[in-house]
């Protein structure tokens, strides 16, 4: 018996339907085109996810699947390991092309696709993986990535019919077959802590920010309570690809000319162009999510001390800007760049801790991305050898960016009768002024569990001392060769 012939869409971590090229191509054909996710279990347990994200993912399948709906097709939701599925659909179909986006992620998901590569091959099954975001695999140098980011994000989208495909629409029996087991109510019920996932969310955000929005992104972005309107917020949909860089890079130069604030959308388009250039930094050389960059830095030893990592995770430090973000975060998934770079720095520097133990972080930030969060924390903790070393002050990015305390009284409510010419330092208390303010130091809130300036020179100290090596300066070269347009020229960090 004949097994009927099919092409197979493999959404991962481009869910959409506006400008998808692997969608696009697949529906070019006359072949009936099936269209899939796999939850997998072992990617949705590993160290640096959470259900947050799977929620987000499973809110933009539930939104993908209400716009199928107007043509009446399906998108096949399986929770199973893709190598599963794959192997259960060979046996019932002829599989011709698998189309999909090509996708920098962890070494999981990396050693998932080489898996299912072999699979693809050994059962004469095309694969066809498509650029993202303009970002490049195989990529030898830098010299002509930022000419070719602009042609890709200049280029015409890939506006995908979906009234004209033809659909697969697949036998209940073999469905229920291999669906899998029914996903957690965690991940299945809206938490309206958290931003909505999917493609009607990603415009929404992206309309309100190019036509109102973005006349203060400038002045907020480094603000840890503004910066929460002033901003974007679009990184996780477009670490979900519920919208790709080429739309939202076109949208925003389709309203540049007519914008009240033109600085402030040409400082917008800059990070989109940095958000893709850490993320091909990352594709060119995935062994940051292991290794320093840098491997002369492997000769800092950081002792790891499980109470100060634990206190730092549970916003209880006793320095209220990094206890407002850490709560913030756990919370709501979102805190600005600056906030970001600062509690990594606190945690790097001050507590004198690995970047490798800051996994917590991926799970907390709903826009995780592995290629921006890698490269972000290695640059963050100084171990780049090319970047200049950024030692935060947390008390004085407090006082000049939450200056009114607004946002540490909103997420430290025991600090929350202190005035805020008081409040950035609360360790500075006399008795007199924590019965007023009815803040008893080291009991309603600790006191810091390290000092600020002294574990900020002895950092320092280290830090310095091995950028002075000659072999730091010897790998430092090799990264600029490696990841930098012009090696020649002195490195500069535009998202700082």
């Amino acid at each position: 018996m004949n097994k009927k012939e099919i092409n197979i869409v493999w959404f991962k971590r481009d869910l959409r339907l506006i400008d998808h090229e692997p969608l696009f191509m697949a529906l070019q054909q006359e072949v009936p085109t099936l269209l899939l996710y796999c939850f997998e279990p072992t990617v949705m347990t590993h160290e640096d996810t959470d259900a947050r994200h799977w929620r987000f993912v499973y809110e933009s399948l539930k939104d993908l699947q209400n716009n199928l709906n107007k043509v009446s097709a399906q998108l096949y939701v399986f929770h199973q390991e893709s190598i599963a599925v794959f192997e259960a659909l060979s046996s019932n179909y002829q599989i011709k092309t698998v189309y999909s986006h090509q996708e920098t992620g962890n070494r999981l998901t990396f050693d998932r696709d080489i898996t299912m590569q072999h699979f693809f091959d050994k059962n004469k099954i095309v694969w066809q993986e498509f650029q993202t975001n303009g970002v490049i695999r195989k990529l030898k140098n830098r010299s002509q990535w930022e000419e070719k980011w602009r042609q890709t994000m200049s280029s015409e989208p890939k506006l995908v019919a979906i009234e004209k495909g033809v659909f697969l629409t697949l036998n209940n029996t073999i469905y229920d077959a291999i669906k899998g087991e029914d996903l957690p109510a965690a991940i299945t019920l809206r938490n309206t802590n958290f931003q909505q996932g999917g493609e009607y969310w990603a415009w929404r955000y992206l309309d309100s920010f190019i036509k109102v929005r973005y006349v203060n992104y400038s002045k907020h972005i480094s603000k840890p309570n503004l910066s929460r309107k002033g901003c974007s917020r679009l990184s996780p949909y477009l670490a979900y690809g519920n919208i790709s860089m080429r739309m939202v890079y076109q949208y925003t130069m389709q309203h540049y000319n007519q914008s009240e604030n033109k600085r402030a959308l040409s400082n917008f388009i800059s990070r989109l162009h940095w958000h893709c250039h850490f993320i091909q930094k990352f594709e060119s050389e995935c062994r940051m999510e292991f290794e320093n960059i840098n491997r002369a830095f492997d000769g800092i030893a950081k002792p790891k001390n499980e109470s100060y990592i634990k206190a730092w995770q549970e916003g209880k430090t006793g320095v209220p800007i990094v206890d407002a973000c850490m709560r913030c975060l756990v919370e709501t998934g979102y805190i600005n760049f600056r906030m970001r770079a600062m509690v990594v720095s606190f945690f790097v520097f001050n507590l004198w801790q690995d970047w490798r133990e800051l996994h917590f972080l991926a799970r907390q930030f709903l826009d995780y991305e592995p290629g921006i969060h890698y490269p972000q924390l290695q640059m963050q903790a100084g171990v780049t050898g090319i970047n200049t070393v950024r030692i935060y002050n947390p008390v004085k990015n407090s006082e000049d960016h939450d200056t009114e305390a607004i946002f540490i009284k909103r997420w430290l409510p025991e600090l929350g009768n202190i005035p805020p010419h008081l409040i950035h330092e609360p360790w500075k208390l006399s008795l007199i002024d924590q019965q007023l303010y009815e803040c008893k130091m080291g009991k309603d809130y600790p006191f810091p569990i390290v000092d600020l300036e002294a574990t900020r020179k002895y950092a320092s100290d280290i830090i310095w001392g091995f950028r002075k090596k000659e072999e730091v300066k010897h790998e430092g070269k090799k990264i600029l060769k490696k990841h930098v347009n012009n090696p020649n020229r002195k490195f500069k960090n535009k998202s700082q």
